[in-house]
């Protein structure tokens, strides 16, 4: 197994040119690819050229990326109302594939790809993975879902373009996932960092972990925080990576961190990001946390205009250790759809992951929320594995603990929770996208 120490790790720029550009370089080629793209979809998407209108803009007075303010923006709501090929700005004869998620109601987000498309996705995701320190000589085990769903697909494309080797195992069956790991002499692994933890668990309790040759592990598809990076690297000895993405600007690919873990890299040559405040949309300074919104600039057969994404981060535009020049987003906060007003606060799961995972010892790294009202009253319940020896102690032992948790869940949500613990593996185990809150009350 290789060891992991950032001495051992070579810092690669696969395109020098694009990720070290000085910021006046960079914003006069996303002038040029702004100006361009404004013109295509008022041309040929009949949705946009209705918003332009409306807000009485014409391409000729987007100049540059200066501009960007005065168009409108595009919702996942604007998508799905104009499902499937209502955004096409291309004959539908050029649509090489599409990809699409369903979420959790209502009809699929359906992204169209040309083959260009494709293969700027290729690039994107093989940025990532040299950003991870990988070359045309690993071997990257892919246990991210094939199909609609971007993950399995976008790994896929990116091994390729780096020429690198894919084991294309897809999501499920994890008894076979860690023997083809091993047989086959995986050096990396991508899928969601949720099933990541559950794999490196499931990988410690058969005793194979050294004799694995794992290096790194890429992980998005969900938020999950520092403490769980860290969890994963300490049991399986390697450095973990979290990438970006979302299937309406393009799949994994738009962003990730370095090994200097110090905010994800956007591609900002193909993905025009801002953070803007959700509420008046004025964009916020470097460092205040806002949602995330995003214009592509090349892509051809769905291209978005102001993207509202949905993600609340920060942004800096410093140059990163590592050299790169392009700005680096922090590590998502929650989703403005995924917090929970809880008695007037605001609650984030990733603040319950964190504030769990610093108590260590006896409380495993596995949680679920749920959210009820009792009269009139919301009422925030997190149930929390430990570790089984517990509850062979004395009760006053188990209470003890009960209270510690409700204590450090308290201080860190501003919220009084009612703490239940439950055996190891009592909590159900996501080989996708984890579920970690249940929310009963009918708002």
């Amino acid at each position: 197994m290789a060891a992991v120490t950032l001495e051992h790790w070579v810092e690669r720029i696969r395109d020098p040119k694009m990720e070290c550009m000085s910021r006046d370089e960079m914003a006069s080629l996303q002038s040029e690819r702004l100006t361009k793209v404004v013109k295509r979809v008022y041309e040929n998407v009949d949705f946009y050229r209705k918003k332009m209108k409306e807000l009485g803009v014409e391409p000729g007075d987007i100049r540059g990326i200066e501009d960007i303010d005065k168009l409108p923006f595009t919702t996942k709501e604007d998508l799905r109302e104009n499902y499937p090929f209502g955004l096409l700005a291309v004959p539908k004869s050029e649509v090489a594939r599409v990809q699409g998620t369903s979420g959790t109601t209502g009809k699929l987000t359906l992204a169209s790809y040309t083959q260009n498309d494709v293969d700027l996705w290729g690039e994107c995701v093989a940025r990532c993975l040299t950003m991870a320190g990988l070359t045309e000589e690993d071997i990257i085990h892919v246990c991210y879902g094939y199909g609609l769903f971007t993950g399995g697909l976008g790994l896929d494309y990116g091994a390729k373009a780096l020429g690198a080797m894919a084991i294309p195992m897809s999501a499920g069956n994890t008894k076979r996932q860690m023997m083809c790991m091993e047989d086959f002499g995986a050096t990396a692994f991508a899928c969601t960092p949720s099933y990541a933890l559950y794999l490196a668990e499931s990988l410690q309790e058969a005793g194979v972990v050294d004799r694995l040759q794992l290096k790194a592990g890429i992980h998005g598809a969900e938020p999950w925080t520092v403490e769980m990076r860290k969890k994963i690297e300490s049991i399986l000895h390697i450095n973990c990576f979290d990438i970006y993405g979302l299937c309406e600007i393009l799949g994994p690919g738009v962003a990730q961190d370095c090994i200097h873990h110090t905010g994800l890299h956007i591609h900002h040559d193909f993905f025009y990001p801002e953070v803007l405040n959700p509420a008046t949309h004025a964009a916020c300074a470097q460092g205040e946390t806002g949602e995330l919104v995003f214009t592509t600039l090349t892509k051809e057969a769905m291209p978005l205009i102001r993207y509202r994404t949905k993600d609340l981060t920060s942004i800096t535009y410093e140059t990163c250790a590592c050299g790169r020049t392009s700005p680096r987003i922090s590590k998502f906060t929650g989703r403005t759809d995924d917090m929970k007003v809880i008695r007037g606060v605001n609650v984030f799961p990733t603040q319950v992951e964190t504030a769990l995972l610093s108590l260590g010892g006896a409380v495993e790294p596995h949680y679920l929320m749920i959210v009820d009202r009792e009269d009139n009253l919301d009422v925030l319940t997190v149930m929390v594995e430990v570790d089984e020896s517990m509850f062979s102690d004395e009760i006053r032992k188990l209470d003890a603990l009960r209270n510690k948790i409700g204590a450090v869940l308290k201080q860190a949500l501003g919220v009084s929770v009612r703490v239940k613990l439950v055996e190891p593996k009592t909590i159900q185990r996501s080989e996708g996208k984890a579920v970690r809150v249940i929310d009963n009350r009918n708002l």
